[in-house]
């Protein structure tokens, strides 16, 4: 195979995988943890998941070996993540399970390297975003109808007729929202061919609608952070900046306050705390290593508080998660991964153009609602469906943009 067609099959192989993503949340059943809810998904399914992105995996390890070298700035970071993540694997409460998650984590990598690799085919950022945006957009959808349509019943009745479709959790639907939507409107703005334009403005007002719908309070105050950062990132009136950014705080604001508990359960305000205290109590026991990637509610049911809920399945806090499961060593390494990323971002970002400009600080504007997010919700799509791949994105994206002939 030459060089070229190397690429434009990575471009397809990564493209096949951001289809998947609304199928990731259901590989939940994998690990010890209850389902959290109703799956839209048969449970049978996840193996199946598993073994299609697994086959994916297979495919891009194959193709890298004959690609072109370019640059990976990321890699040896997300190298060090994973190996942090293996010895608290090794060393935690449950190995097997850790395994499990060390796997995932290994194919976002393949995943991240895969797009680097690719995204300079001029073809191949058509093939990704029509894939991505073309998933997002039938996820929305079904969402959406399935509120309207109160169906599936046991979804609608367990979350309280909130917009959830096939993500299990309104958060993680929140979560993938935050990373779709800001490149839908890049993308649609962007674009040079009509079909992707009309895909990624489907996409847009389906997203933005389905956000609405999740109820999702931590999502909508993420969405306006996002919204925000975009402005900082892109936008250079500064008067411009002030009044829009104002608005959407306000916007948000009234949002939040006016319906701050409807459709939500109003014990779930202060569930939260007690989830918090248990957690900071796994830190104290094991800080170094944590107690093992998908062990917090192994542990949780031998540590919870006399006030805390009976069963938690994260603590409610990306970065207490990661540091209850992985420990010290864990967080630090997330935490440099980021670094390495936002250093790398902002070279590349300095000397990009103005369409390029546009669409990869979309991407990152996405990104960094996901943080907020993370500030009071764990969502494992987040980390492994949204993160490695939607970085490899922003990076590429700010060198190439939409490639010549999208």
């Amino acid at each position: 195979m030459s060089r070229t067609s190397v690429k434009r099959a990575l471009a397809i192989v990564a493209a096949a995988a951001f289809a998947c993503l609304p199928l990731f949340p259901a590989l939940i059943t994998l690990t010890p943890t209850r389902v959290p809810g109703v799956s839209m998904i048969p449970l049978a399914a996840a193996p199946a998941i598993l073994a299609v992105v697994g086959v994916l995996a297979v495919i891009a390890g194959s193709l890298l070996m004959f690609s072109e070298r370019v640059e990976q700035p990321m890699l040896p970071v997300l190298t060090i993540w994973l190996a942090a993540a293996l010895l608290s694997a090794l060393l935690g409460f449950a190995p097997l399970y850790g395994l499990l998650f060390l796997a995932i984590f290994l194919l976002g990598i393949l995943w991240h390297v895969g797009i680097n690799a690719s995204y300079g085919d001029s073809g191949a950022p058509a093939i990704i975003f029509g894939a991505l945006l073309g998933a997002a957009t039938l996820a929305f959808i079904v969402a959406i109808a399935a509120v309207l349509l109160h169906r599936p019943a046991a979804i609608y009745a367990a979350q309280h007729g909130r917009a959830v479709g096939s993500f299990i959790l309104p958060g993680e639907l929140a979560g993938y929202v935050l990373v779709i939507v800001p490149i839908a409107l890049a993308v649609a703005s962007l674009a040079r061919q009509p079909w992707l334009r009309a895909l990624a403005a489907c996409a847009a007002l389906s997203g933005v609608l389905a956000l609405a719908l999740s109820f999702s309070r931590t999502g909508w105050v993420a969405a306006g952070c996002a919204g925000i950062a975009y402005l900082v990132i892109v936008v250079r009136d500064r008067r411009k900046q002030i009044q829009i950014g104002v608005t959407i705080a306000a916007v948000t604001a009234l949002a939040v306050a006016l319906a701050f508990n409807v459709h939500h359960d109003p014990s779930e305000n202060f569930t939260r705390l007690s989830i918090w205290k248990t957690a900071l109590g796994m830190v104290r026991r094991f800080p170094l290593t944590g107690t093992g990637p998908f062990s917090f509610s192994l542990l949780y049911a031998h540590l919870r508080l006399p006030d805390g809920d009976a069963v938690a399945y994260h603590a409610h806090d990306i970065y207490l998660t990661l540091l209850a499961e992985t420990g010290i060593v864990g967080l630090l390494a997330m935490l440099a991964a980021w670094l390495r990323f936002g250093r790398e971002w902002a070279r590349r970002f300095a000397v990009a153009d103005a369409r390029a400009r546009i669409l990869s600080g979309a991407i990152v504007a996405g990104l960094i609602g996901t943080l907020v997010q993370g500030l009071i919700d764990t969502s494992t799509l987040v980390l492994f469906g949204l993160w490695l791949p939607t970085m490899a994105l922003a990076l590429a994206s700010a060198r190439y943009g939409l490639g010549e002939s999208a």
